[in-house]
């Protein structure tokens, strides 16, 4: 027999696919859509990497099997390619950002044609086309009308590599996400995206959501709602106060100092009083030059007080000193904390470290040598002494409302959405400044607000973008008034485009609107959505919070954009996470070569479970390649004639069932495992029957696309194994086990497990257990007092000692 080249067989099918349009559905027209979504790829190299890939191909396997059903997939194909990835790799390269892009999509989509995977390539998405940002655009337009996008002065982060601003979500332990930078803080005037109006809304939703779990948990921290209140401690002889939000506001009794962050406006304001201003300046200096992972690791608390100033307790009227300290951040709460060093471990720490007071006001622990955390009934805490928290809370902050100290408050760690980046490769901010009229966005008819050709498009660092020198860009006329006026110079943050992406999809040309509508209402929401965790409170927030807004405009009828979403684990590389300065990126091209891409495929899905980790090895994707040659050798048993073995029938129908239900799982490995173990039972029976071959010829397509479409046309097919509803159903009295495995007892110890017929009486059963060899010897000489059989599973018997 010839040896199976896979190489040939990948290239004619994949091929072939492309040219019959094989993946490409009829949208208008389907009965029954299935929406099948991979996030799609930043082209900001020259190539896919293997984690483009097996997020691709965790998405593509689905994709495949619910054709095989016979549903309609839609599973689109697409380019992220507006933004710092693929400007940053343009300027290392030395190359133009629209050159590069021009390259690196056409390299992309070449090398997904090449692994056979199931995509409607004539549906494609780029988000540098002017036909897809002119609705970039309008979504901003939209949010600025309803006074969601604004733009105010506001203490940023400042990448100094990427020379632009970061939202919170670009940082990662302290440092940029993109280029490993560590960023400063920078006050600057940026548009932002009210997304805390939805807030409430987000973490509601989360509840019903079929999605990761570790997704959904990393958005509501991420949200992080906090119930308490927000109370105004006055500056001692002076109108000013200073306002903290505490999630306890009945430990107010036990306040005994305050920490500002350095960054807290009162500072400067309280300048002429601080009488050691030079020291305080000096601390907030050394301060800004650490990342916020720095000042909020455990170490040993610094700060310096503020001498001269003292703020007062509302409750007790008593003074106390107000400190400044790099472990309060202003991007949290209201930038400063009302410290209670008994119970809070890190004020405890803070105030031993600098003779500061600690008064309990929560019974039960020992502040001597620790703070206390726990809860308890409250003492020298005045008209809240006896309470427990609950009713404590509730006194203190009707008392604190009606003395007009304070109120009942929500606090969230979301904070609004930078949108604003002062770089080039991005759609234009589509605001126009006129002194007459003041700050308008552009109207739809205006839109696209083209990106111009410029030979100065390397980022300024001077806080504006590239634009800002382009004249024939910024010069303008105000579309209300026809006046001079001159245009935004920055441009917006690429997670806006890949926001909404999913929308565009299912009518990328359409001009007059956003998304075709009725395409919408039978294809959305998205029925299965496959990405890294890494996104879990980027760009998966942001397709919530634009989903939600397009709800709001009566567009959609939901708020979820997708029914399920997945979080696949990285593949790793001898247990290292791969990079290109480690060199050792993995390329999916290379392998395909090497040992073909469905053997490829194959392997990265039986690796493990599709959320964890797991690493790269040449071994293993060895082991799946000898695999496939294996199934490949199978065609030589297929008869015309029924003649399989009723173990190997039985097997096949067993296998159909568990794959069908790994698959709903997203239990790929496992799938994979079954599909391994009745390849061996088919190697070793006589003969394949032609129906039993068809059967499983379509259980291993979705992972052996190329192999399985060659076998099924060589046996006769003239049409696509995936042109149909191919995936074929079991048969229920074939999945029945002839022989169970009976465990026998013997007064609750196991002494024996014997194979017994699956129908076998309880009698019977009985019978046999008592004439096992291994048993016996156990009952030699003893009175049986109980017999049990638990049908198909278990002989129990009771002597008597």
């Amino acid at each position: 027999m010839e040896k199976y080249n896979y190489n040939k067989t990948e290239k004619k099918w994949s091929q072939k696919w492309v040219e019959d349009k094989t993946f490409t559905p009829d949208l208008k027209n389907a009965k029954d859509p299935y929406y099948a979504l991979f996030m799609f790829p930043y082209p900001s190299a020259e190539g896919l990497h293997i984690g483009n890939f097996y997020a691709f191909v965790c998405t593509d396997v689905m994709a495949k099997y619910k054709k095989l059903q016979g549903k309609d997939v839609f599973e689109p194909f697409g380019f992220d390619a507006f933004g710092m990835h693929l400007e940053n790799y343009a300027l290392k390269i030395g190359e133009r950002p629209q050159a590069v892009e021009a390259r690196t999509t056409k390299n992309f989509r070449k090398q997904a044609q090449s692994a056979g995977l199931s995509c409607d390539y004539t549906r494609e998405v780029d988000t540098t086309k002017p036909e897809y940002y002119k609705w970039t655009q309008w979504l901003f337009t939209k949010l600025f009308e309803k006074d969601l996008a604004y733009q105010k002065e506001a203490l940023l982060n400042w990448c100094p590599s990427c020379q632009t601003v970061l939202a919170d979500e670009q940082i990662e332990d302290g440092i940029c996400e993109r280029c490993n930078a560590q960023p400063e803080k920078k006050t600057m005037k940026q548009w932002f995206f009210r997304i805390t109006a939805y807030a409430d809304k987000m973490l509601e939703g989360l509840e019903d959501m079929d999605w990761s779990e570790i997704t959904k948990a990393a958005q509501k921290n991420w949200i992080g709602k906090s119930e308490g209140a927000e109370v105004e401690f006055r500056i001692k002889n002076l109108e000013s106060r200073i306002k903290v939000f505490t999630t306890r506001p009945d430990t107010l009794f036990g306040v005994t100092y305050m920490v500002l962050a350095t960054e807290h406006s009162l500072i400067k304001n309280l300048k002429l009083r601080i009488k050691n201003y030079q020291e305080v300046q000096a601390y907030i200096k050394k301060t800004e030059a650490k990342s916020e992972l720095e000042r909020t690791e455990n170490k040993e608390k610094t700060g310096v007080k503020l001498e001269g100033v003292y703020a007062v307790n509302p409750v007790n009227n008593e003074k106390i000193s107000i400190w400044i300290a790099d472990y309060v951040m202003m991007g949290y709460g209201t930038g400063a904390i009302m410290a209670v060093p008994a119970h809070d471990e890190r004020d405890y720490e803070f105030a031993k470290k600098f003779d500061l007071p600690i008064v309990e006001v929560l019974s039960g622990g020992n502040i001597e040598k620790e703070a206390y955390i726990g809860d308890g009934n409250h003492i020298n805490s005045g008209f809240l002494n006896g309470l427990n928290k609950e009713n404590a809370i509730k006194k203190i902050t009707d008392w604190l409302e009606e003395k007009k100290f304070g109120k009942k408050e929500v606090n969230y760690r979301l904070r609004d959405w930078c949108i604003s980046r002062q770089r080039y490769w991005g759609p234009p901010v589509p605001v126009v400044y006129c002194e007459k009229c003041g700050i308008l966005s552009v109207p739809e008819k205006d839109l696209p607000v083209m990106l111009p050709e410029t030979q100065e498009w390397e980022p300024s660092g001077d806080g504006r973008g590239p634009l800002a020198k382009v004249d024939e860009f910024m010069n303008t006329k105000c579309p209300k008034c026809g006046e001079p006026a001159v245009r935004e110079a920055d441009v917006m943050d690429n997670f806006l485009d890949s926001a909404w992406y999913f929308f565009r999809y299912i009518s990328p040309s359409n001009s007059e609107a956003i998304f075709d509508a009725k395409l919408g209402k039978k294809w959305l929401p998205v029925d299965l959505y496959v990405g890294g965790n890494e996104h879990a409170v980027l760009h998966l927030m942001y397709t919530r919070f634009i989903t939600m807004f397009l709800h709001d405009l009566d567009l959609i009828d939901f708020n979820n954009p997708f029914k399920k979403f997945r979080a696949n684990g990285m593949i790793l590389k001898d247990g290292k996470k791969m990079s290109k300065s480690k060199g050792n990126v993995i390329s999916p091209e290379e392998y395909g070569k090497k040992v073909g891409y469905d053997a490829l495929k194959t392997y990265l899905l039986f690796l493990g479970p599709l959320s964890e980790d797991r690493s790269f090895t040449d071994t293993g994707v060895q082991g799946t390649k000898r695999w496939v040659e294996k199934v490949y050798k199978l065609k030589e048993k297929v008869l015309d004639k029924y003649d399989d073995s009723e173990e190997a029938a039985r097997k096949l129908h067993q296998t159909i069932k568990v794959v069908g239900e790994n698959f709903e799982e997203q239990k790929y490995n496992t799938a994979v495992a079954r599909l391994m173990e009745l390849t061996n039972v088919f190697v070793q029976a006589k003969n394949i029957s032609k129906e039993n071959w068809k059967k499983y010829l379509a259980i291993i397509a979705p992972f052996t696309p190329a192999l399985a479409e060659e076998l099924w046309r060589e046996f006769g097919n003239k049409t696509s194994i995936f042109s149909g509803r191919n995936w074929p159903d079991y048969d229920k009295k074939s999945i029945k086990e002839e022989t169970v495995g009976i465990v026998v007892q013997i007064n609750g110890k196991v002494r024996d497990k014997l194979k017994l017929n699956a129908d076998i009486s309880e009698a019977d059963a009985i019978k046999k257990a008592k004439e096992s060899e291994k048993v016996k010897k156990w009952l030699f000489d003893k009175e049986i007092i109980k017999e049990i059989y638990v049908k198909g599973k278990l002989v129990s018997l009771a002597v008597k000692d």
